[in-house]
């Protein structure tokens, strides 16, 4: 028997070939404390948009009036600082009728308060969401300040109702001017004001849910201490004149009032602190939050 028949050439195999995986989504950790991935937040504007219907559609979901209570909260609020502020206490709103001047200061507070009560509890009213799915934790908080624009924007158009009204009756005069442009750019610095503030104490109530508490009553003292029931000037000759004006919410008020009416007090410097101060806020909030972000499960 020749070599040739008793040795069999092996020929090699065809080895099955593995498709490389293409994957959709690639997590990683960050890297460090200003790896915000916000572009992240952009590709996942559909989510955001998603949110902001589902926070609209919850809020007032098996109530009565539904969206009708974000007229009737300001409007009985403007009769009740009417009747406290005005009739007894006697606080002159200047040239402004008094119902007018507490309607424009309802509005632009209710939508601050608004987006600093919802984002202060992003973390522990969301814990569920967040330990389940993967989404920038961003979106979350963003998604209540654009929900709380419809707001704004309904109690906005009852503001806009009531001047109006008084026009027609002849007890107001419409003066429209260049302060008009300057409304969107108040409402946009208080967003980002309570947006601020409120990621900020989201992330420390991870770890002191006596925050939580105090954020209920701490916003309605903070009121207080801001011109919302009372004109700056009002304060003119009063020794907390300077206390008042270094809140960072007083120019946004005055400011605001300034930009509807025309009528107040609007300081540029203060104004300008006012911005300075939002921006270290917000920076802060967005960092803090992007730090706890990595490890709140393990304390929410």
């Amino acid at each position: 028997m020749s070599l040739s028949n008793t040795l069999a050439i092996e020929e090699p195999m065809n080895e099955p070939v593995i498709a490389e995986d293409k994957w959709t989504e690639v997590i990683e950790p960050k890297g460090h404390l200003f790896d915000l991935h916000l572009k992240e937040v952009w590709r996942y504007r559909d989510l955001l948009f998603l949110f902001v219907k589902r926070d609209f559609a919850a809020q007032y979901r098996q109530t009565i009036l539904g969206p009708l209570w974000y007229i009737i909260q300001p409007v009985l609020t403007t009769i009740m600082f009417f009747l406290v502020f005005n009739k007894i206490a006697g606080i002159k709103t200047g040239q402004l009728p008094a119902a007018l001047f507490y309607m424009s200061s309802i509005t632009i507070w209710n939508y601050f308060s608004a987006c600093l009560g919802s984002t202060s509890n992003t973390f522990v009213a969301n814990a569920g969401i967040f330990g389940k799915v993967y989404f920038p934790r961003l979106v979350m908080p963003l998604s209540t300040v654009m929900s709380n624009i419809v707001r704004f924007g309904i109690q906005f158009g009852l503001l806009i109702a009531m001047i109006l009204y008084y026009a027609f009756t002849d007890a107001y005069t419409i003066h429209p001017g260049w302060y008009n442009l300057l409304i969107p750019v108040f409402v946009i610095i208080m967003a980002a004001l309570g947006l601020g503030l409120g990621i900020i104490i989201s992330s420390l109530t991870t770890k002191y849910r006596d925050l939580t508490i105090f954020i209920s009553f701490g916003v309605q003292l903070l009121m207080y201490v801001t011109p919302v029931a009372y004109p700056l000037s009002y304060l003119d000759k009063s020794k907390y004149v300077g206390f008042i004006q270094w809140n960072p919410l007083s120019p946004l008020v005055e400011g605001f009032r300034y930009a509807v009416f025309g009528d107040g007090i609007f300081n540029i410097y203060f104004f300008g602190y006012s911005i300075l101060f939002t921006a270290i806020a917000l920076l802060c909030g967005v960092l803090l939050f992007n730090k706890v972000e990595r490890s709140f499960m393990d304390t929410v």
